[in-house]
């Protein structure tokens, strides 16, 4: 990429396109369109390919999805699926049609299937099963966008990355103490909670285990996969957390240690999910920001952010 390349980033506004526009500012890129769904509508056919034809992108990172946490993909099943299937087709077709040079389009760890056939989890396992059932629908939306790139690079020469990511967490997410995914989610409830003197009910008995990656970390690592790794990626920190080590921590950054309370009627999600990372690896990739780090700084912005 160079820096007067026309970048369109979707779901511009979200977690990862934020993060990933201010970083490319930071770096001098000058000619970023970002957008999210009151500047286009990507359920809508028509909408997509007018905007793409307008503004011409050289390189797509797409980041706009229908996105729910554990406890929402397992009621909004019909609705994530049939959203997300129509928002990745159109902006896949869209760009193909308007001659991108690339796209850069974000999977999800929900992709692969459950139980994992090993692990760390390899790309070349995305179809070996079923995804798991409290994600299936999201994940098949997922992997149908997958299917889509290899569809259309073989019959059109689309050049593309799909980015198979851990969980991701940062400021500019959602944080819904219900629907969210679980850092979000769990630094919604503390603040809720100190704000109110009440006890943190977290959802669980906090040992699933997940790979986390801080979303500046994330950003960096966009840029690199545009300019060098193509097909499907691994991406991740390489450390994985119990749930109740990330609650520990947060716990300790909120000042409310001995605040906790587990609710094991509610859903777990998958016991364990760990990835192979040796693509980036290669690449000599290394996350900059701790696993603190990251939590610190999210919780002071998300503390910030409901004080304005």
């Amino acid at each position: 990429m160079i820096k007067d390349d026309c970048i369109l980033i979707t779901g511009g506004h979200g977690l990862v396109g934020t993060t990933l526009y201010n970083y490319l500012i930071y770096q001098g890129f000058n000619n970023i369109i970002r957008i999210g769904r009151g500047d286009c509508d990507l359920l809508n056919r028509q909408a997509t390919e007018v905007f793409f034809k307008k503004t011409k992108p050289k390189y797509v990172f797409h980041a706009a999805a229908r996105v729910y946490g554990i406890m929402g993909n397992i009621k909004n099943k019909a609705s994530s699926f049939y959203e997300n299937l129509l928002i990745n087709t159109h902006v896949i077709d869209a760009a193909t049609a308007v001659g991108v040079k690339k796209i850069i389009a974000m999977g999800s760890g929900a992709v692969y299937p459950y139980p994992p056939p090993w692990l760390p989890l390899k790309e070349d396992s995305i179809f070996m099963g079923e995804p798991h059932p409290s994600e299936d629908s999201y994940a098949y939306a997922k992997r149908a966008m997958l299917a889509m790139l290899k569809a259309y690079q073989e019959s059109y020469g689309l050049n593309w990355s799909y980015v198979v990511s851990c969980n991701l967490f940062g400021p500019f997410d959602k944080f819904d103490p219900d629907f969210g995914h679980v850092i979000p989610s769990l630094i919604s409830k503390f603040y809720d909670s100190k704000i109110n003197n009440q006890k943190v009910i977290v959802w669980g008995n906090g040992s699933s285990v997940r790979d986390f990656m801080y979303a500046k970390d994330l950003a960096r690592l966009l840029v690199l996969i545009a300019e060098k790794i193509n097909g499907v990626v691994n991406i991740g920190s390489g450390k994985n957390y119990s749930i109740k080590e990330i609650v520990d921590i947060i716990s300790q950054i909120s000042k409310m240690e001995n605040s906790v309370t587990w609710d094991a009627t509610k859903p777990n999600g998958q016991e364990y999910r760990s990835y192979d990372l040796s693509i980036i690896s290669g690449h000599h990739f290394q996350c900059e920001y701790s696993i603190f780090d990251g939590l610190k700084e999210t919780w002071d912005w998300y503390c910030d952010y409901k004080k304005n």
